[in-house]
């Protein structure tokens, strides 16, 4: 009998990190190129202010070819951008921004964003 718990705990164990990892790896910074900064000037065409993360697009400028591209910026939860004084009114369309973050490794056009900056101010992303 004892021998029937402790393979249930294994099986149950096992089970409970199959479920798991995939949910760190997805919150990790994998997807992106931690070591490497870019930064964009824009024009806001749209924020999500919902879960899992809080995603803004722009219209901008590649500096190599002057063609504007859409990029996106991948953020926090919007839960923790709240206790940095964050709202669903904090960007709308139109609005003009500069970011700055990591590359995704897939080449994409988006950043995991580590700077938000609007009317030359950087707007906070840690908590106050």
């Amino acid at each position: 009998m004892h021998n029937s718990k402790r393979i249930i705990s294994v099986i149950a164990l096992g089970a409970l990190l199959a479920f798991a990892l995939p949910s760190f790896a997805h919150h990790g910074a994998a997807a992106y190129e931690m070591g490497k900064t870019v930064t964009l000037t824009g024009t806001v065409t749209g924020f999500q202010f919902i879960n899992p993360h809080v995603l803004i697009s722009i219209d901008a400028k590649d500096p190599s070819t002057g063609k504007m591209e859409k990029w996106q910026g991948e953020l926090t939860s919007p839960n923790h951008l709240q206790r940095a004084g964050w709202t669903k009114g904090t960007l709308k369309p139109g609005d003009q921004i500069t970011f700055v973050g990591a590359p995704a490794k897939s080449g994409s056009p988006t950043l995991w964003l580590s700077k938000v900056m609007k009317n030359g101010e950087e707007i906070s992303l840690a908590e106050n």
